[in-house]
């Protein structure tokens, strides 16, 4: 027999004695052979060397395993306990593939989808801020739920491994620096986008059956200012960060649904504190009324002159009110920061693409309505009630679902002054403390 037919087959053997799952993944190919898709960094088997990416297991415990599915083989695994021993047939490749294939092929609510692998990534110590919440015990895609990750908006995960462009391997970063733990599988950017983008008819229904909720003439006019950003919003996945010592944050920026309180606690801070924080004049070309100043509470401009300069993109944000242009100058928020002042927006939300930057260093936080249960029985005012409280919360709850990835912060204000504590608390501390910031910041 020639030696290019001779099958080499080993024993691999190793004690179990816990519950810490193996950190490998299967599949099972065409011919019901049993390979090892992917071993997960930090896992028992990544620690013992013992099996490489493409090995075939043809036995667990003298048991035949061919022809099996991968749920079952997961739970051979799972259950072993004691002296395991496996029967491998290694895998030809002198170095650990990046991906057992160019194509892999899943099944996602009935539908049959290819995804291609076409890039090897070169990864240095990397770290990610997730952008949407992620279960793997929900996901009809992830070949092994036990071995996912799971994690809400605004954690902070190590990747590890990107060998496979599809299933990225990562570690959620916690207290403890120096943790042990074994890495999971979660979706990399390129699946998570192509699962959105499939989602994407359905979430626009879901939108239109929300909004309806104010009525023909609301629900028109807020369409028409956050639609178009809601599609470039939904493909949102990971945000890459870093940690950087303590330091001063430049913007406070208070989003929230109009008439949930900012302002008042924009005034209030700037009250208390003035010589912490500031408020940007606005620019006006609305006529000075008598005894107004110009720069005290506005800057007063020829309409020529602010429609120049907002084609020079000057402004951060501007509007019409009786006829008149008002808006908020780039340049007013740099003066504040000279001052070494933190200066106070209640801006909408789209002018986060101009502020999330190092040159405004924003601290982002959103201040929610109050449940209209939590506040009924402590307002009398007959200027309160269920219909105003219930579009307030409603548009707040559209305000978190279209932008919750880019807060820092959330307050829910069921009392304005208990609102205005916690927000100074966060400030203090997030001021002194190490930040996650985004990677643009820094280089």
């Amino acid at each position: 027999m020639e030696s290019s037919n001779v099958t080499r087959v080993r024993m691999v053997q190793f004690q179990k004695n816990t519950d810490e799952p193996m950190g490998i993944t299967l599949k099972v190919t065409e011919q019901g052979k049993c390979l090892v898709a992917r071993i997960l960094h930090g896992g028992m088997i990544h620690r013992q060397g013992t099996l490489h990416v493409g090995d075939e297991i043809r036995e667990i415990n003298g048991v035949n395993v061919s022809n099996q599915t991968v749920d079952n083989l997961q739970r051979l695994l799972r259950e072993a306990r004691g002296n395991v021993s496996l029967k491998i047939v290694p895998s030809h490749r002198n170095s650990p593939a990046q991906c057992e294939s160019n194509l892999v092929v899943s099944k996602w609510k009935g539908q049959s989808i290819s995804l291609r692998i076409n890039q090897v990534f070169d990864l240095q110590e990397i770290y990610v801020r997730a952008l949407f919440d992620y279960n793997p015990e929900d996901d009809d895609l992830i070949p092994c739920s036990q071995a996912g990750v799971s994690f809400r908006v605004g954690d902070v995960l190590q990747i590890i491994s990107k060998d496979d462009s599809n299933w990225w391997q990562a570690k959620k970063v916690g207290t403890s620096p120096n943790s042990t733990d074994p890495a999971g599988l979660i979706p990399s950017p390129e699946l998570q986008e192509w699962r959105t983008t499939v989602s994407s008819r359905e979430k626009l229904k879901e939108n239109a059956v929300h909004c309806s909720w104010f009525g023909k003439k609301k629900k028109d006019k807020y369409l028409a200012k956050h639609n178009s950003i809601f599609d470039q919003l939904d493909l949102v996945t990971y945000e890459e960060v870093v940690k950087l010592p303590a330091f001063m944050r430049k913007t406070l920026v208070l989003l929230g649904a109009h008439g949930v309180g900012r302002r008042h606690i924009k005034n209030t801070l700037i009250t208390s504190h003035p010589e912490r924080f500031a408020y940007p004049i606005p620019h006006t070309t609305r006529a000075p009324k008598e005894n107004e100043t110009n720069g005290k509470n506005y800057f007063f401009v020829t309409h020529e002159q602010m429609m120049k300069d907002i084609a020079n993109n000057e402004y951060l944000e501007y509007g019409t009110h009786d006829d008149a242009m008002y808006g908020t100058k780039l340049e007013t928020i740099r003066q504040i920061h000279v001052r070494s002042q933190m200066a106070i927006l209640d801006v909408e939300p789209q002018a986060l693409k101009i502020l999330r930057t190092a040159e405004f260093a924003p601290y982002v936080v959103f201040i929610a309505a109050p449940r209209i249960f939590e506040i009924l029985p402590h307002h009398k005012s007959k200027d309160v009630n269920d219909v105003s409280l219930e579009k307030l919360a409603t548009e707040s709850d559209l305000l978190e679902k279209a932008y919750g990835h880019y807060f820092d912060l959330k307050i829910v204000n069921n009392d304005i002054e208990e609102t205005i504590r916690t927000l100074e608390q966060a400030i203090d501390e997030v001021c002194s403390s190490p930040q996650w910031v985004p990677v643009s910041w820094v280089y």
